[in-house]
């Protein structure tokens, strides 16, 4: 996404300040940011923050999400939770090129108790400029979607041991 994007961003209790300078940086280079981080002080749940940004991407209203929590363990699994969102944990440069790359991902999740401040915004900016490879890659997206839809109980997607992998 090298032209400016919409992204919807947001973050649990764990993830305001590093919120804070994302949304500092990626304004400044000229991103179209909504920012929906509850800034109360106290203890926030994740999965309705989850839910916000991956109804936003997926309903178009935003081209991408970023959501940040303390391990981006469990913000993950609610984001994929969202029909057509795919959302990739982002805690070094090589799952940031596999989540983009190969899974399409349109939200990227950090966990600021996995991943440092510097490192983090790095990561962002990788994650924004690496693009999709397409390919036998889209192949699995599509099917990903399949599952997705519930086709797997319907026998659609190939399977495995009849096609020797």
């Amino acid at each position: 996404m090298l032209e400016p994007a919409r992204i919807v961003i947001t973050g649990d209790h764990h993830g305001v300040r590093l919120i804070d300078r994302i949304v500092g940086v990626l304004s400044a280079r000229g991103h179209h940011i909504t920012d929906l981080t509850p800034r109360s002080g106290g203890t926030v749940d994740y999965p309705p923050l989850c839910a916000a940004v991956g109804r936003a991407v997926a309903q178009g209203e935003a081209d991408v999400g970023i959501v940040v929590g303390g391990s981006g363990q469990g913000e993950v699994i609610a984001c994929n939770k969202i029909p057509a969102i795919r959302a990739g944990l982002a805690y070094s440069s090589s799952a940031v090129d596999i989540s983009r790359g190969n899974n399409d991902a349109n939200v990227m999740v950090i966990g600021t108790k996995v991943v440092e401040d510097e490192m983090a915004l790095a990561l962002v900016d990788r994650w924004l400029t690496t693009p999709f490879k397409g390919g036998v890659h889209a192949q699995r997206v599509a099917q990903i979607a399949q599952l997705e839809a519930g086709s797997v109980n319907s026998g659609s997607l190939p399977n495995p041991a009849e096609a020797g992998g």
